[in-house]
């Protein structure tokens, strides 16, 4: 495994690397056995694996947790190396970002509704600072998890207007076992707040449950889940079909049922597929 941390260099790099396919995993470090899947599934599909960890400070409103974000570098490197990743980017935020900075807007409407309502400007960075890995990696495909998915949607979206050779893959949301989607955030958990995180899948277990029951009205899943998430705070609980449109009824096989909370002050995302 090759460690870079100049955007040049690794760019000289993979151009160097005639005919072959890039897989390429973005992170922002603290890998767990989440990011481990979606480096696997990079490593199956393609002959060699980029993985960047950078944390990047253009998705952070202010106030959030960007100075305390768990970092890991050791752990990290570790992991990516029995991983078999050929290349893990380790960039600075100067090498990355100017003071007087070329940024991309994400979309007026699917930008900024559920995460980009209650954290306007988010995805502003995260499409930002996605467009410039991807151009200097130039993968052939790029692989995200659907615990993420308005984030999905969005950089699937950038993607395909901005005419980018890139395939983006979606993978499946990975769980510990007791259920809890993994989130380099759960590591702010305490014991009392993880157990309390649980009702965030048990929520989407009901929601399931009552679509098997064939109960589609998307009012009285929301209804349901929010009294399964008290006494959680709940940022929103949606249910859209894979464009990010409101739906008043499940569709089965083009829907997404989005759930986001806080525990304490930790910001938890979830969802679940239909």
């Amino acid at each position: 495994m090759t460690i870079v941390d100049s955007p040049a260099l690794l760019a000289k790099f993979l151009r160097a690397e005639h005919d072959i396919s890039i897989g390429f995993v973005a992170t922002m470090g603290a890998l767990h056995d989440g990011h481990i899947r979606l480096i696997k599934q990079a490593k199956e599909q393609n002959e060699i694996v980029v993985v960047s960890i950078f944390v990047n400070p253009t998705q952070f409103l202010a106030n959030e947790d960007f100075d305390r974000y768990p970092k890991k570098d050791s752990a990290d490197k570790k992991i990516c190396e029995l991983a078999g990743v050929t290349y893990l980017f380790m960039p600075d935020t100067a090498s990355i970002y100017t003071n007087d900075e070329v940024s991309l807007v994400a979309p007026v409407v699917k930008g900024y509704i559920l995460e980009g309502m209650s954290r306007p400007g988010h995805f502003d960075g995260v499409l930002t600072v996605v467009m410039k890995l991807l151009n200097i990696v130039r993968p052939t495909r790029a692989y995200f998890g659907k615990k993420d998915a308005q984030q999905l949607y969005l950089i699937s979206l950038m993607v395909k207007k901005m005419f980018l050779d890139t395939q983006i893959i979606a993978v499946d949301t990975l769980r510990d076992k007791d259920g809890l989607a993994y989130s380099s955030r759960n590591s702010y958990l305490s014991k009392t707040q993880r157990e309390l995180a649980l009702k965030i899948p048990r929520s989407l277990r009901i929601a399931t449950s009552m679509i098997i029951e064939k109960r589609f009205d998307s009012a009285k899943i929301i209804k349901k889940m929010e009294e399964i998430l008290n006494p959680l705070e709940v940022v929103y609980i949606a249910v859209v079909d894979r464009e990010f449109n409101a739906l008043t009824k499940v569709e089965i096989s083009n829907t997404i049922i989005l759930v986001e909370v806080l525990v304490g002050q930790t910001r938890l995302l979830d969802n679940i597929w239909i």
